[in-house]
């Protein structure tokens, strides 16, 4: 299929305008309900951590921390993705004039790809630590015995942040392979 350097009135008439806009919407949607998911399980973590308590869980701490960066660079995804919904209705409109070039399209589609890269990096980086954290907890536990020791206990804010992070994982994933395919489209 032989498309021209800029988007103009043979291509937004093709089926990409339709694939375009479905793509984004459907990104858009689970992005932001995997969002709000994380962001809920992370502030119930977050309040659940009883802050005058001293525990040796300075993990969990750093697992918080990359899951809040997680969760702002998906803000940014989910924000990009609205931003492929404007995009898609330019190409839907009547006027040829205000279509955006194919330059503009791929450059937008690979800032939106390299935001969930880094984002599947940090929210993976951030479940590694946190299931070894709680791996760790688990390992140092006595087998058979009930003995209570306060830094070795799993506390559901451990299993809260490893949840959290899953799903940015899960959000991140989406909006890659939106863009993914949205730019392997265009430059086909």
């Amino acid at each position: 299929m032989n498309e021209p350097e800029s988007l103009s009135e043979p291509l937004a008439q093709t089926e990409f305008v339709g694939t375009f806009r479905l793509f984004s919407r459907f990104s858009f949607w689970i992005q932001l309900f995997f969002g709000a998911v994380s962001g809920i399980v992370l502030l119930f973590a977050m309040l659940g951590r009883n802050m005058s308590e001293q525990t040796n869980s300075a993990g969990i701490g750093f697992g918080v921390v990359l899951a809040i960066v997680g969760l702002l660079l998906l803000s940014f995804r989910i924000f990009w993705d609205f931003r492929y919904r404007l995009l898609g209705r330019l190409l839907h409109a009547e006027n040829s004039q205000v279509y955006p070039s194919k330059e503009h399209i791929t450059r937008t589609l690979r800032i939106g790809l390299i935001s969930s890269l880094v984002g599947v990096l940090i929210a993976f980086v951030a479940s590694e630590e946190t299931v070894g954290l709680v791996l760790a907890k688990t390992l140092s536990q006595p087998q058979a015995l009930a003995a209570y020791t306060p830094e070795n206990v799993i506390r559901s804010l451990d299993i809260f942040v490893m949840l959290a992070n899953v799903n940015l994982i899960g959000a991140h994933f989406f909006g890659a392979v939106t863009s993914l395919s949205l730019l392997n489209w265009v430059e086909e």
